[in-house]
């Protein structure tokens, strides 16, 4: 789907939220409040972006039956595990829901479970759940930023990313670990960290 800018985003992660509570729809005048604005234009504006890029779409003439399209009705889903490790295949997981929702997530987020302890000093244990989200343009990742990535031949891990040039190292955060060198040719960036679950406490980055 077309990405969202930052004012639809907002909408749309609040029509998520509000809907998943509510089982129902909500007003113009509610949408309006929730945004802070006080004309029904630009809401109107906005929910029309939303149809036009797939996010939604309601009933013509009638109010109150905006319907979401892709958002998830169970949470998001856990796609199996990452290695806080060294390296290795990750299980995969099917049909397996983290039920939480917010404002920080959007369409597309997913989980890992984390097997290992490379990363304690993240504050990210053995069995916590991270949250991650897909990264379109892999050459735009920041460095320092928490990733899931693939190794080549080698599995999946989860690490502090570091490119220079066409080397990348994937480092640990834990002293007993030593970082992954690899080619960046043969390293695949399947998401980054933007939450950590653990009981019933969800911590956002």
């Amino acid at each position: 789907m077309e990405r969202l800018t930052t004012v639809q985003q907002q909408l749309y992660d609040w029509l998520v939220e509000y809907i998943r509570e509510n089982q129902h729809s909500p007003s113009i005048r509610q949408m309006m409040k929730a945004m802070g604005l006080k004309s029904p234009a630009p809401i109107q504006s906005r929910l029309e972006h939303l149809r036009s890029k797939g996010y939604i779409a309601w009933t013509e003439g009638k109010a109150r039956t905006i319907r979401l399209l892709h958002a998830p009705e169970r949470g998001i889903p856990i796609r199996g595990e990452v290695f806080a490790g060294g390296l290795f295949e990750p299980a995969t997981d099917e049909g397996e829901y983290l039920d939480i929702v917010g404002s920080h997530l959007r369409p597309g987020d997913y989980a890992l479970r984390v097997s290992g302890d490379s990363m304690i000093e993240a504050m990210i244990a053995d069995g916590d759940i991270v949250i991650m989200r897909p990264v379109p343009e892999q050459d735009r990742v920041k460095n320092g930023t928490i990733v899931a990535a693939r190794v080549e031949g080698m599995g999946n891990t989860l690490k502090y990313f570091n490119r220079r040039g066409n080397k990348v190292t994937l480092k640990p955060g834990n002293a007993k670990y030593d970082p992954i060198d690899a080619v960046a040719s043969e390293v695949s960036i399947q998401g980054m960290l933007i939450g950590v679950w653990r009981g019933v406490s969800t911590f956002f980055r």
